[in-house]
């Protein structure tokens, strides 16, 4: 989605958003979005896998007329007080904020439930009390668990795979119970592994599309976890951008209180990944060249293969990936390659 696409969205009546978890990787495109579109937000974050330097590259990129449409409160989704002061007059809510990561999950299941469950619940119980008109909120395709089919459809899940999954689905199962106990309008997204501009390349959880990218560059060796022929549906965050926009503004009954796939609709496995990182960096980093990837076992609660049908969200959000794969990754690279050097 373009410039003009998104002046299109969100022209017509004012709205005050909040963006919670606005110092991450995903909120804090959102959150250059709603800015760059001259709107009024309140950014809510703790800094516990969110960073600073993300704010000032958008204090850098948007004008200080914009940047001064931002209120910014440090706090934790997991205070019911400080959820209710963010939603305070605020008309809807982009809930970005959550602790990823199914191998953290694993590791520490009671800090993802305290982040992803009790953090959810009190977002809904605030954006209930503050009279909120849209609730939009970060869903997860580790939902489908171990259900073999593909593509993935909405209405069909399977059994949980690790903890961080079952959060991810709890915090639907409480936004379905709030619109018909409550009446708070939501929408749920289920990203499939969203990638792009300023996801953490480095740490034991970091995404790997970063992280391989990092580690080329820096000529460190790369990890893949089991035979390589896992699969993903891989996102661009512009895509998931438009797809916020979208249910925080779409008119159509019918979309309301449902969850929908965002992804780009296609399939690549890790080995495909690898070859496509290192041929697109090598012209800048001829080292690339001859960088071989390792492997090891696989990963415990990792889906094998996923894939997502996009038709629902197409139909009723009008949802249309800008970004192939491909063209999200080449745009990737580019700054990473930039902001990986700057870094070092």
């Amino acid at each position: 989605m373009n410039t003009a696409e998104q002046s299109s969205l969100l022209r017509g009546e004012p709205r005050r958003w909040l963006v919670t978890g606005a110092a991450g990787f995903i909120g804090s495109n959102l959150l250059e979005a709603l800015l760059a579109q001259n709107q009024v937000v309140v950014g809510l974050d703790n800094f516990s896998t969110g960073f600073r330097h993300n704010l000032d590259q958008i204090r850098a990129n948007v004008t200080s007329k914009q940047w001064a449409g931002l209120t910014f409160i440090e706090g934790d989704i997991r205070e019911l007080d400080i959820c209710a002061g963010a939603c305070a007059g605020v008309d809807v809510v982009l809930h970005q904020a959550a602790l990823g990561s199914v191998p953290r999950s694993i590791q520490d299941p009671i800090l993802t439930h305290g982040s992803n469950i009790t953090g959810s619940l009190n977002m809904l119980v605030a954006a209930r009390d503050a009279g909120v008109k849209r609730f939009v909120y970060a869903a997860s395709s580790s939902t489908y668990g171990d259900h073999p089919g593909l593509p993935k459809v909405e209405e069909i899940i399977g059994r949980p795979l690790s903890p961080y999954a079952v959060t991810k689905y709890v915090a639907e199962l409480y936004a379905d119970v709030f619109q018909r106990c409550y009446g708070l309008d939501s929408i749920g997204l289920r990203y499939f592994n969203v990638f792009g501009r300023r996801q953490h390349p480095d740490g034991a959880y970091a995404a790997v599309i970063p992280k391989w990218i990092a580690q080329l560059i820096r000529g460190e060796p790369v990890q893949i976890h089991g035979d390589g022929e896992t699969s993903r549906d891989f996102c661009y965050v512009d895509n998931v951008v438009q797809a916020n926009l979208r249910a925080a503004t779409c008119t159509d009954p019918s979309a309301l209180n449902q969850v929908f796939n965002i992804a780009a609709g296609g399939r690549t496995t890790l080995n495909e990944l690898f070859n496509a990182i290192r041929t697109g960096l090598v012209s800048d980093f001829p080292h690339i060249a001859q960088s071989q990837a390792r492997y090891g076992e696989f990963r415990p609660g990792d889906v094998r293969h996923s894939l997502a049908d996009i038709s629902k969200a197409e139909r009723l959000l009008g949802y249309r990936p800008t970004h192939s794969m491909t063209e999200g990754l080449t745009e990737a690279m580019a700054w990473y390659a930039k902001n990986v050097i700057a870094s070092n």
